[in-house]
């Protein structure tokens, strides 16, 4: 048995782009000894987020059974989860500073508002495969 970095679909899995990901962020910032301490934060944060969606890809891949779109619901709520580690670090960084800037403001909405539409997406695809499933099994819920 091989393990596969391609999805089902023939695109490259979350596992490799998050592994990628934050094998790079890791050698940027190993290479810079003298970061400020809130660019270290962000590193780490960055790191996590790539670490999660390489748990994520990796679970996802060696699924043996079908999913009914459960990875694009756990996809969904990692882009939550990844929006608001932004939000808190950038309010963090922005009451620090004492100063809230209208163009973060605007990033942080339009990226709340992206993650919770492909969110609420991907729970209506599986809500939908899941009714379908029911329906085709006889109406017993068969796992």
């Amino acid at each position: 048995m091989t393990r596969r970095t391609v999805s089902s679909t023939g695109r490259p899995s979350p596992a490799f782009a998050g592994l990628a990901g934050s094998a790079l962020l890791s050698l940027l910032w190993a290479t810079e000894p003298n970061l400020p301490a809130r660019t270290r934060v962000a590193f780490a944060v960055l790191v996590a987020i790539g670490l999660c969606w390489a748990t994520f890809g990796g679970w996802a891949v060696t699924r043996r059974t079908p999913l009914f779109a459960r990875d694009r619901v756990v996809a969904g709520w990692l882009g939550v989860g990844a929006w608001l580690a932004f939000t808190v670090g950038a309010l963090v960084i922005a009451v620090l500073r004492h100063q809230l800037e209208p163009s973060l403001v605007g990033v942080v909405l339009t990226l709340g508002v992206l993650a919770a539409a492909n969110l609420r997406a991907a729970r209506r695809a599986r809500a939908v495969l899941v009714r379908r499933r029911t329906e085709l099994a006889g109406g017993n819920d068969v796992r």
